[in-house]
């Protein structure tokens, strides 16, 4: 009589940390540059140190409207000085003549001689003349020479995303273009025969795609080259023969939904068959389930050969979907399909995942310490992303809804709570709070 077997272990989840360890370890920047002028570069990434070739500022400014004059003359007892020449900003001044004073504007060129500015409220002028009221120290209210800005220094270095401040700082050293990595470039397509585009007749036991517009809107942002593929018919071919064009002209392909095991769920066998792939279940909610592998750039299983087939990864299993792919490879990855599931684990793993892709260096998003002004007395297993908001009493509020499938929460909320395993929140700790405005840049 034969001995029933067991069904085999189901392996661990892997933490939060863990999953974006090993994304982010698999990604590289993008090979490809282009030169952008300085102008049209926002938020691109610099793929090239910025070095300054002169001093900011070039020559010693005023900080202030007032007088430049030789602390000399005002400690031999003289406070009444004739007005030798006037400063506009903009204007090559002559050197200080001793025992005069130069009436100077807000950035304009001190004197040669001068040590100090007078601000104008320090002074009573009178015709040609001006009594100094005030004592000043040597260099007050002059900017020097190389204040903001050495010769020489890198002011931005390569990796930086171009924010509208970095332009200007980028401008203040005369760059006119910039070198910048290329755009990463995305191919995203949906699958379920029960989705319909807004503007459709909605049929019954059908639903509208909002995963399509809250993930194109995400990878806009971002500055991503998307290619969108829509609505894929649920089946095996028709999810071959798109991954199988998405992976040509690509460097990820992004999916939602399809890739648990039922019978209609036919992304997770179509990226086994046209490459490799690992499942995750991470320790989070909402989110969960999440694949990540990689597609080959032509050819078929069989032709591949070595290629084909299920891979294993940190969740078990023989081989590693999470290794860099070859250049002849795309990467790969399946979000779920609920839409607050699709939503946060974009931002937790595909959003730095394409930074790092861009050549972003710095990707993990900066968190806050805020009070709770709720309980939550119900702990879970898994790392929690709760919705919730900021009210005006500096403390957080929190959606009364945490359902993956409540798109509202994530409209309402001004961020996620990073709460930890096991843990019940109480009215009054202090809790871990990543804003929106984090991760959605």
């Amino acid at each position: 009589m034969s001995t029933p077997t067991s069904p085999a272990p189901r392996a661990p989840m892997l933490s939060t940390a863990d999953a974006l360890a090993t994304l982010l370890g698999a990604a590289n920047a993008v090979a490809g540059t282009e030169t952008l002028p300085t102008l049209a570069a926002l938020n691109r990434v610099l793929a090239v140190d910025v070095v300054s070739p002169l001093d900011v500022p070039p020559m010693n400014t005023s900080a202030m409207d007032g007088y430049a004059v030789r602390i000399a003359d005002l400690t031999q007892g003289e406070r009444r000085l004739p007005v030798s020449q006037r400063i506009p900003a903009g204007h090559a001044p002559q050197p200080l003549a001793a025992g005069t004073a130069a009436r100077i504007f807000t950035g304009a060129t001190v004197p040669p001689g001068a040590d100090a500015i007078v601000i104008q409220e320090q002074t009573e002028a009178s015709g040609d003349a001006v009594t100094i009221l005030h004592m000043p120290k040597a260099g007050e209210w002059i900017t020097a020479q190389g204040a903001d800005i050495r010769s020489g220094a890198v002011i931005l270095p390569a990796g930086t995303r171009l924010t509208p401040q970095a332009l200007g700082l980028a401008a203040s050293v005369g760059c006119a273009e910039l070198a910048v990595v290329r755009r990463v470039k995305v191919a995203v397509f949906f699958t379920g025969d029960e989705l319909t585009m807004p503007g459709e007749p909605l049929k019954p036991g059908a639903i509208y795609n909002s995963n399509r517009f809250t993930l194109s809107g995400l990878l806009e942002k971002l500055g991503c080259e998307v290619t969108d593929y829509g609505i894929v018919a649920d089946r095996l071919d028709a999810t071959r023969e798109t991954l199988r064009e998405a992976a040509q002209a690509h460097d990820l392909i992004l999916t939602c939904g399809g890739v648990s095991v039922g019978e209609e769920d036919h992304v997770k066998p179509a990226v086994e068959a046209e490459g490799r792939l690992s499942m995750w279940q991470i320790a989070m909610k909402p989110g969960k389930p999440l694949a990540f592998g990689a597609v080959r750039r032509g050819g078929t299983a069989d032709a591949a050969g070595a290629v084909g087939g299920s891979v294993g990864g940190p969740a078990g299993g023989s081989g590693d979907a999470s290794a860099a792919p070859a250049p002849a490879e795309t990467f790969f990855i399946g979000l779920p399909g609920n839409p607050v599931s699709s939503f946060v684990t974009f931002l937790l793993f595909v959003r730095p995942f394409l930074l790092r892709l861009s050549g972003v260096r710095t990707v993990t998003p900066r968190a806050l310490s805020l009070r709770a002004d709720f309980a939550q007395s119900k702990a879970d297993r898994r790392n929690e992303f709760l919705r919730a908001r900021i009210n005006p009493a500096g403390g957080l509020d929190l959606f009364p809804n945490q359902s993956s499938a409540v798109l509202t929460s994530t409209v309402w909320g001004d961020g996620l709570i990073d709460n930890p395993p096991n843990h019940a929140i109480s009215a009054g700790e202090t809790v871990r709070f990543i804003p929106f405005s984090e991760l959605l840049n």
